[in-house]
């Protein structure tokens, strides 16, 4: 184990992570634990613990740590409660997802995507995580229950609705919505009477995800 990971890691939380205040100890926890440089593309690997959004293959990123931060702050997993990943990415975040107690369902709709990852989370021993390649947008996709936690790991112009029937009473969805430059992440909250608390948490800019992307518009 190298001493200059551990200190980069370090300072990723402290002075990163922790200074955006994110402070619940679960959260800081599994950001000191899951091996964040061990889900980065080795040739940005030297950057794992940058305040950066890292490229991963399919023009897709892996947020910033502080974000990271924020949205796992936010969801409040629990042991043993169940979660939908929409964009395995490098499966970082279906990691961190595992390490809080969650029962994780990841989905990507891109096949290299989703076999790096889930050849990666076997290999550090997230058996708490199963990843599939699925379209969240396909006429055939239904998870066919609800889940505790909603995550997506993309952009849309709007939170599609599919999403929100999905989340189970009490339950919580993060997403981020918007155009680019300035996207609004957000938590979801589904009350007690069925409706829906906001919690607005940062600005952003991420990849739209794939069956969300915005129209185009004409001029007659």
């Amino acid at each position: 184990m190298s001493l200059n990971i551990e200190k980069a890691r370090f300072n990723m939380i402290e002075q990163q992570v922790r200074t955006w205040d994110v402070l619940d100890g679960a959260v800081l926890d599994v950001l000191k634990n899951v091996p964040r440089e061990d889900f980065v593309p080795s040739r940005y690997r030297r950057l794992a613990f940058a305040d950066l959004r890292i490229p991963l293959a399919m023009s897709q990123v892996m947020m910033k740590p502080v974000e990271e931060g924020r949205m796992l702050q936010a969801l409040d997993v629990q042991a043993g409660q169940s979660v939908l990943e929409i964009g395995t990415g490098s499966g970082f975040v279906a990691a961190c997802l595992s390490g809080l107690g969650g029962q994780v369902l990841s989905i990507d709709i891109y096949p290299e995507l989703a076999e790096t990852a889930a050849a990666r989370l076997d290999r550090l021993g997230y058996s708490d995580v199963e990843v599939r390649c699925d379209d969240l947008f396909s006429e055939g996709f239904d998870p066919g229950r609800l889940f505790d936690r909603i995550v997506v790991t993309a952009s849309a112009a709007e939170v599609p609705d599919r999403l929100l029937d999905w989340v189970a009473p009490s339950g919580r969805i993060f997403v981020v919505r918007g155009d680019s430059p300035a996207m609004e992440a957000i938590c979801l909250h589904r009350n007690v009477k069925d409706g829906w608390d906001t919690l607005s948490l940062f600005e952003t800019d991420l990849p739209r995800l794939v069956g969300a992307e915005d129209r185009p518009t004409f001029e007659f």
